[in-house]
């Protein structure tokens, strides 16, 4: 039975084999999974479809077509297989084998032995037998010294070259080349300008404070910050739609639901899956999402429906302790809000100095599409919304 590579999405040709999860001539199930494929989007599994024998067919690391055989399985006579399970048939082949070496050897060694005999009365120096002098002695001692002397040079050599420095090559996953693809699409096909501004966190973090054990015991997840920033930027868009907008040859395309990307780093590389309608979702709602697909992102299990379309990204880069930075934009869309970690630092309220929780925050935008004046008021609403969150909330 020919094991082939699936085809995950019409846009994708090929994929490269990641990893193969079960090895060559391993006995497996129906419903194992027997490798990773990955392709420019994702990372998926292939499983049987029967019990059988796995014969792996192309290699880690190989680029195969959609449709290409990768493996075979052959499967298991059910019959024999009761019969005689496989342990029994390996212990009697073994056996077979022994007794037809037994004979070999009986009618090989008295040949064998004859030659040894021979070719030692050949070499044998003209002494008489049994007499061995003190100078052939000290010659053998001192033979035997200098090749235990050459074999720990040689083995000094071969320690020094592993200890050395080595390069290490492996090929690009279609992920990375793929990712690899879109920075440069982005750089160079877009008029991407950043703008930066500060957030006071002092009241996104009191309320979950004060409501995180309430919230997650009702709802099941935890009251992150992400959701507050899902939030912001759902009203944002709203009084801003061109920060949402896309160019489509000689059109401006403005969505019709806000679907959010949040980006999720992986062992893969990133990935953007999309959050559906966030201007229709609660807190809850939004925090059960994001869980979801980054749980799915991280195992692997994502798919194309989760991280296609998407017309705005979120990307926190604070989780790994970036202080500030210019996010690059994810095309076609026209913006990218980067959130940064959360520092105490002297800010001036009301004329005097006080330590708050800050966090810069950084707008990527595609020049073309948004003004500078769009772009900063978007950022500035961003601001309000997570500094007064009960004005927007209650819409007043």
């Amino acid at each position: 039975m020919d094991i082939k590579m699936p085809s995950v999405g019409e846009s994708i040709e090929s994929g490269l084999i990641g990893k193969w999860l079960k090895k060559e001539g391993e006995r497996v199930q129906s419903g194992d999974a027997l490798c990773e494929i990955e392709t420019e989007k994702i990372t998926t599994e292939i499983y049987a479809e029967k019990e059988g024998i796995l014969h792996i067919l192309v290699k880690e690391g190989s680029e195969v077509k959609v449709g290409q055989t990768i493996a075979q399985l052959e499967e298991l006579p059910s019959e024999k297989m009761e019969q005689e399970p496989s342990a029994s048939i390996k212990e009697k082949e073994e056996q077979e084998e022994k007794t037809v070496l037994e004979p070999q050897k009986e009618s090989i060694e008295p040949v064998k032995k004859k030659e040894e005999e021979e070719k030692a009365s050949v070499e044998a120096p003209l002494m008489r037998p049994g007499r061995i002098t003190k100078e052939m002695a000290l010659q053998l001692m001192e033979e035997e010294k200098e090749e235990k002397e050459e074999k720990k040079e040689e083995a000094k050599e071969v320690e020094s070259f592993a200890i050395g420095p080595q390069e290490k090559r492996k090929p690009l996953s279609p992920i990375r080349k793929k990712i690899a693809q879109r920075l440069l699409e982005a750089h160079i096909g877009t008029a991407h300008l950043t703008t930066f501004n500060e957030v006071d966190m002092s009241t996104v973090l009191e309320l979950r404070k004060n409501y995180g054990k309430r919230f997650e015991e009702k709802y099941g997840v935890k009251l992150g910050l992400m959701s507050f920033f899902v939030r912001a930027v759902v009203e944002a868009l709203k009084k801003i739609p061109e920060v949402g907008a896309r160019i489509e040859e000689d059109e401006l395309v403005y969505p019709s639901t806000l679907d959010l990307g949040i980006a999720v780093a992986t062992e893969k590389g990133l990935i953007v899956p999309v959050i559906r309608s966030a201007e229709n979702l609660s807190f809850a709602q939004i925090e059960k999402t994001i869980q979801e697909l980054a749980i799915k992102a991280r195992s692997g299990k994502i798919t194309l429906e989760d991280i296609e379309g998407g017309v705005f990204t979120i990307t926190n880069g604070g989780v790994f302790g970036s202080m500030l930075s210019t996010p690059i934009l994810n095309p076609p869309q026209s913006g990218i809000l980067g959130m940064h970690a959360i520092k105490e630092r002297p800010v001036a309220i009301n004329g005097k100095v006080e330590i708050r929780p800050v966090m810069y925050l950084a707008l990527t935008y595609d020049h073309r599409v948004i003004d500078g004046k769009e772009a900063v008021s978007f950022l500035v609403l961003v601001k309000e919304f997570i500094e007064q969150p009960a004005s927007v909330l209650l819409e007043v």
